[in-house]
């Protein structure tokens, strides 16, 4: 719809020139023939109507038409305005859509065939080119702007993919660790225990622990195709799930969670890696164990609480888990802190505010 509103604004001023010029032509006390001058008008102004499709056919036959018309005697040189002005639309959208040589390139021959008209003289080709070359200035100028903003626009969703991207692999990661950490777990304790009760309920929880952690590797890589049917992402309603996937592999979990669940979709999410992250590190460093999981919503946000009672560390790591954690805290621009508790162990706090 705005190319066609375009299209008739093109197709009205063409219009007017062709009248303008026709008058032009018409005016003096000998005028040509109307059968010469309606169909040389048309000649110089129709092209308009069309420039936005060919630009240089456009600006071609207007420039040349303007050149035969004034020769001929068939159009009064003091009439040029009209066929200038529409010389003026064509070398302004050739200056938009094709490259500095060719824009440049009909400039020239723009102010050749104007100037020469008008004379040829310094002054009329210094008139020329100061009318002209304005137009020209202001259709690069779009042009420079329009690539600009498109080259810019191109960078915004490169951008968008590349966060989208490592959103994905924190997901993954994320995943991953938990999971694989309580398989390698049950895997262990299944290659020591001697009793077959005991080797077949680690296998149970091995399978099941890597049938979920297939079910949403598959989830989160489903978002890299159009066609994927994407489930909710999980959020604080997840939590008991993740409490008793831990006390599988050894760590007795405690879960509080306090005030109403819902929070807005991102923030549940964070909230729910931090915990996953959290377990995960108990049952890698600290299984067996016990762990209090303390989740606190309140209207403007949401606080976590993860403590263990484990041989604790004497200084932390480097690894994904926490940095991981503090950068979905800080996306939030909440508060984050991780280290060995008063009384053992190890604590992690996070606090991301959502209102």
């Amino acid at each position: 719809m705005q190319r066609l509103h375009l299209y008739l604004v093109d197709a009205t001023a063409a219009l007017v020139i062709w009248i303008l010029v026709a008058y032009a032509m018409l005016e003096p006390h000998q005028p040509p023939s109307p059968w010469v001058a309606v169909p040389m008008a048309g000649l110089i102004a129709v092209p308009v109507a069309v420039r936005r499709v060919w630009p240089e056919i456009a600006l071609g036959v207007t420039t040349a038409a303007m050149v035969v018309a004034v020769i001929s005697q068939v159009l009064p040189l003091q009439a040029l305005g009209a066929p200038v002005g529409a010389v003026c639309f064509g070398l302004y959208t050739v200056a938009v859509e094709r490259t500095r040589t060719w824009s440049l390139a009909a400039l020239a021959i723009s102010i050749i065939a104007t100037g020469g008209l008008a004379g040829g003289e310094p002054e009329s080709m210094l008139v020329a080119f100061a009318a002209l070359g304005s137009v020209w200035a202001i259709g690069y100028t779009t042009r420079l702007r329009r690539s600009f903003q498109e080259r810019e626009t191109t960078q915004r969703a490169e951008q968008a993919l590349a966060d989208e991207r490592l959103r994905i692999a924190r997901e993954l990661h994320d995943v991953v660790a938990h999971n694989l950490s309580l398989i390698a777990v049950q895997a262990a304790n299944a290659a020591h225990v001697r009793s077959a009760e005991h080797a077949y309920e680690a296998l149970t929880v091995i399978s099941e622990t890597s049938r979920a952690a297939l079910t949403e590797m598959r989830s989160l890589l489903g978002v890299l195709r159009s066609d994927a049917d994407l489930a909710p992402s999980p959020g604080l309603d997840g939590l008991a799930e993740l409490a008793d996937r831990a006390s599988l592999a050894g760590v007795r979990v405690s879960l509080d969670v306090r005030g109403d669940s819902a929070v807005p979709e991102g923030v549940g999410l964070s909230v729910y890696r931090i915990v996953q992250e959290a377990l995960t590190n108990v049952v890698k460093h600290a299984a067996p164990a016990s762990c209090t999981v303390v989740v606190d919503v309140t209207p403007s946000s949401v606080r976590v609480e993860v403590t263990d009672d484990g041989p604790g560390v004497k200084e932390l790591g480097v690894g994904h888990g926490l940095i991981g954690m503090r950068e979905r805290v800080a996306m939030y621009g909440g508060t984050f802190s991780a280290g060995p508790g008063e009384t053992g162990g190890f604590r992690v706090v996070a606090e991301l505010p959502h209102r």
